[in-house]
């Protein structure tokens, strides 16, 4: 069967920096442990039962071959359409498969000929273990720079997710813009990525290794704000963040004493008004998250609870996939017995990091940055 099988878009041409890429995780990869750091392994958060469940049903040599740097998956999927940007050998896919359920649908898109291959190997094999008539995923050839290219259309998809990608990529801006112009309005684009304390150097950025590894090309976290901003999403929304070790001695010597994460954010496409501050309820639907609902380190809802909320947080959760899933209130109307403020947000990943004390498992070093260079993008 054709599973999504396409031409690499021809107005978009390879880079040295994507040929390099395609070289590492195509050809010198062959399984999780051939990486040098944990970059691109380093979990983030407990997973939940049922996506542990979901996991268990994907084929053990698709898992084999998964590079990813945190845990990619949104709440409120059932139904959606997702983009999976960089799919690699299709286990995040596979997984959302089973989330998104029969009337949903997820497409992965990846440049590397080996992985999409393989994914595709077992589109029909788990179809069958998920108990569908029909598939409800595909896996296309293309860039996440050229998306209209691969024959994505525009306002196509509610979920965008990306796992440790972005940042091999040599035009942030371009694969924000692409993802922009895919997602419909009210949609999300949910990424886990790594990020920098600083601008790296050019020795840094011209090391090949590196850039396999995840770190050469990661973006000063204070960029993604910036970028984020003129591309059109709203203001990044930093859900988690632990802290990157690379224990390779020869590597470590190159990147001197620049410090990396791995974050997750939340990117929304809504139209940016000055919503004023609400009272919301949790009504406690979103599967798995009955009880309490954490939409980013800044507010976690627990379920029947009023919360204040602010205005941009208010904006997003009307006009996104969400807004079934709230009760709104105008400040000063009524709102039962109580009602909780609003807290500070937290806009630096490390400053994240090192309050959650979350730190790779192969980590060797105490801290997450130095004084110095924390947060310092120049």
């Amino acid at each position: 069967m054709d599973h999504g099988k396409s031409t690499c878009p021809k107005g978009f041409s390879d880079s040295t920096i994507h040929v390099d890429v395609k070289d590492y995780y195509g050809k010198r990869l062959k399984k999780t442990s051939d990486l040098k750091t944990n970059a691109c392994v380093a979990p983030v958060q407990p997973t939940p039962d049922f996506i542990r469940q979901a996991l268990k049903k994907v084929h053990p040599e698709i898992t084999a071959r998964y590079y990813g740097c945190g845990l990619v998956v949104p709440e409120c999927l059932e139904g959606c359409r997702i983009l999976d940007l960089g799919s690699g050998s299709g286990r995040d896919c596979y997984m959302l498969s089973q989330l998104v359920g029969e009337k949903g649908h997820v497409t992965g898109i990846d440049m590397t000929d080996g992985q999409l291959e393989l994914a595709r190997t077992y589109v029909d094999h788990h179809m069958k273990e998920f108990g569908y008539k029909k598939p409800n995923i595909n896996f296309v050839q293309g860039y996440i720079e050229a998306l209209t290219e691969a024959g994505l259309e525009n306002d196509s998809f509610d979920v965008i997710i990306s796992n440790c990608v972005v940042n091999l990529s040599p035009d942030k801006r371009l694969v924000l813009t692409e993802a922009y112009k895919v997602l419909k309005d009210g949609g999300e684009l949910y990424f886990s990525d790594i990020y920098s304390n600083g601008r790296l150097t050019e020795e840094i950025k011209n090391h090949k290794v590196l850039w396999g590894e995840c770190l050469a090309g990661a973006l000063c976290w204070k960029d993604l704000l910036q970028l984020a901003e003129k591309v059109g999403f709203s203001s990044p929304r930093l859900v988690t963040a632990s802290v990157i070790t690379v224990d390779n001695k020869e590597l470590q010597d190159i990147l001197g004493d620049f410090k990396f994460v791995s974050a997750t954010y939340r990117l929304f496409k809504v139209s940016k008004e000055n919503t004023k501050n609400c009272k919301v309820i949790y009504n406690g639907g979103i599967t798995g998250a009955e009880d309490s609902f954490q939409f980013d380190c800044q507010y976690t809802f627990m379920a029947n609870e009023v919360v204040e909320v602010d205005g941009e947080v208010a904006n997003i959760l009307t006009r996104s996939r969400f807004a079934e899933d709230f009760t709104f209130q105008p400040l000063g109307g009524p709102t039962g017995p109580c009602g909780v403020k609003p807290k500070a947000g937290i806009e630096d990943p490390f400053e994240l990091a090192l309050k959650l004390g979350v730190q790779g498992p192969a980590s060797t070093t105490g801290g997450c940055c130095s004084t110095q260079s924390a947060g310092c993008c120049k």
